[in-house]
């Protein structure tokens, strides 16, 4: 077996007779063991080191005793060993119907602690399918499905186009205005104009796109603005008097009770956000995969989908 180059080298079966020559000691041993005549696996051995171009073993003991960076090798080796042994489990349960990687882009609404709860819920099925978690924000939620970066979106705005998608209701969610308790806006008693916004800082959460200008929203023409990466980032600039702005109001209560965010009134129509989950349709039902139905069937209860909105604050 040509073992003129390092990836050639580094075969299941060079590893083997490499751990084997270690473990006994003895390339006659190993050889032994191995049904090789001693001077095949010798010259196999050297191969291996001449590909990599390093000495594999200190051949001036009565033993064969590895070198440090044969050691390394091994151990190295035997990690690539097990992650071939698992790749081949993962292959085997992939032809079962269940996908290899299932990603999922969750919008800054949706609270962590729940879509953790159902990632934990369902690794218990004992699935070999990869997960991954996208952190999105507007209209990057849908572009990462468009995109096909995400097999699932959650807590994408409903007045967003998803004809493209197949696509459920998710729930409503209630915004407030807050501000922290030493903001200047704090101590005003009467209904906010857009004029007095206008004269304060707004936080807002960018939009994640990729492509274009991506939307906002309550924001003012010529305000001044603090723009952050998350809602948890929103979230803290506004408790710190870095601006103001409106917040999910499950986010923002336990806040408000402690007294450490301040809820105002405001001249203009309270925000509410009506929101959706969205996946890609396959092209038959037959070619649904078990992940997305594991996922779907969990967000089709109203108490799933409730707690992905409100229970930011859940440990």
């Amino acid at each position: 077996m040509a073992t003129s180059t390092p990836r050639a080298a580094l075969s299941p079966e060079n590893l083997g007779l490499l751990e084997a020559v270690a473990r006994l000691g003895s390339m006659a041993a190993a050889a032994r063991e191995v049904g090789m005549v001693p001077s095949a696996l010798t010259y196999r051995i050297r191969q291996i080191e001449d590909a990599l171009d390093v000495l594999l073993f200190d051949r001036s003991a009565r033993r064969a005793v590895l070198t440090p960076a044969g050691a390394e090798l091994l151990r190295s080796g035997q990690y690539l060993l097990d992650e071939l042994d698992a790749v081949a489990q993962r292959v085997k349960r992939v032809a079962t119907g269940w996908e290899s990687q299932f990603t999922i882009a969750a919008d800054a609404i949706v609270a962590r602690a729940t879509l953790f709860e159902l990632c934990e819920a369902f690794y218990a099925e004992g699935a070999p399918t990869r997960l991954k978690l996208r952190a999105e924000t507007l209209s990057g939620t849908v572009e990462a499905l468009q995109s096909g970066q995400a097999d699932l979106a959650l807590g994408v705005p409903s007045e967003m186009s998803l004809t493209e998608f197949q696509s459920a209701a998710m729930g409503t969610l209630q915004f407030v205005y807050a501000v922290a308790p030493h903001h200047p806006l704090a101590a005003v008693t009467h209904s906010l104009c857009d004029e007095e916004l206008k004269a304060h800082r707004a936080v807002a959460v960018a939009d994640s796109t990729q492509r274009g200008r991506g939307v906002t929203h309550n924001l003012l023409p010529g305000q001044d603005v603090l723009t952050v990466p998350t809602m948890q980032h929103k979230l803290e600039a506004q408790l710190r008097g870095l601006g103001s702005g409106f917040l999910p109001l499950p986010l923002a209560q336990p806040f408000i009770n402690a007294g450490r965010l301040v809820v105002k009134t405001v001249q203009r129509p309270n925000r509410t956000l009506r929101v959706a989950y969205a996946w890609r349709q396959p092209r038959s039902t037959g070619d649904t995969g078990r992940a997305l139905r594991w996922w779907l069937d969990r967000l089709q209860s109203p108490k799933t989908r409730d707690a992905l909105l409100h229970n930011h604050h859940q440990i």
